[in-house]
């Protein structure tokens, strides 16, 4: 099935593969978004495509002012549901109250504790019961990302994984925001290409790599929360 759906979408345009999964998979697909300039586009696709998709976003507690405001004007302009995931209360509260709010400074395994806690537990509850995760990944936003391809399989969430921006550079990606007046992060234009939670982002330099604004604090080789499967 995935070698089959492989060859029918290499080559389609990002609008052509977001309208033949939702033909072929019907209610079975989901889309994720943290309202970042990627998943903004796939967002005016989808509405313009397959409007019935079931959209959701991790509310891990800790986002930017930044991104509810894009997130509410992502919902006045399509007017389509966005489901939001937060955290288990009980487990957030054992992690805060016995490691404080920062814990995650402190070292990689608090800190994977918690994007476990606050995006990993409740995106595996956002996608059961679908067949096929949509993605605004691409492979130029990090090295761990070049050899995955359109669609894959995530053996770790038993999902399949279709990313139809996968092969956009990141001018393609803010072209289409600006032809179609596309509503997006402000702190886009600041510096900030890869947007998570408040305290573990910032924005990045001249020349340095895409998702150095990400947990800049740890070694290059960790930085990755998991939602993706990264090695």
């Amino acid at each position: 099935m995935i070698d089959e759906l492989k060859r029918v979408l290499n080559g389609l345009q990002a609008e052509e593969i977001i309208a033949y999964v939702a033909a072929q998979y019907g209610n079975r697909v989901v889309f994720s978004t943290s309202f970042g300039v990627e998943d903004q586009v796939l967002t005016h696709m989808l509405a313009a495509k397959a409007r019935d998709t079931s959209v959701f976003t991790l509310e891990t507690g800790r986002l930017f002012p930044e991104t509810y405001y894009v997130w509410n004007r992502t919902l006045e302009r399509y007017n389509m549901p966005i489901r939001a995931f937060y955290p288990q209360t009980d487990t957030l509260e054992v992690m805060v109250s016995d490691k404080g709010p920062t814990s995650f400074y402190e070292s990689v395994e608090n800190r994977k504790e918690c994007c476990f806690i606050r995006k990993i537990e409740p995106l595996r509850r956002a996608i059961k019961g679908f067949d096929v995760w949509i993605t605004g990944i691409r492979a130029e936003q990090s090295s761990n990302r070049e050899d995955m391809g359109i669609v894959e399989w995530d053996e770790g969430n038993a999902i399949i994984k279709v990313h139809p921006l996968f092969h956009w550079t990141l001018t393609e990606v803010e072209g289409f925001l600006k032809a179609f007046n596309v509503p997006y992060n402000p702190l886009h234009d600041k510096g900030f290409l890869s947007i998570g939670c408040q305290p573990c982002t910032r924005s990045v330099g001249a020349g340095e790599d895409f998702r150095a604004g990400r947990w800049w604090w740890e070694d290059k080789s960790k930085k990755e929360c998991g939602l993706h499967g990264e090695r």
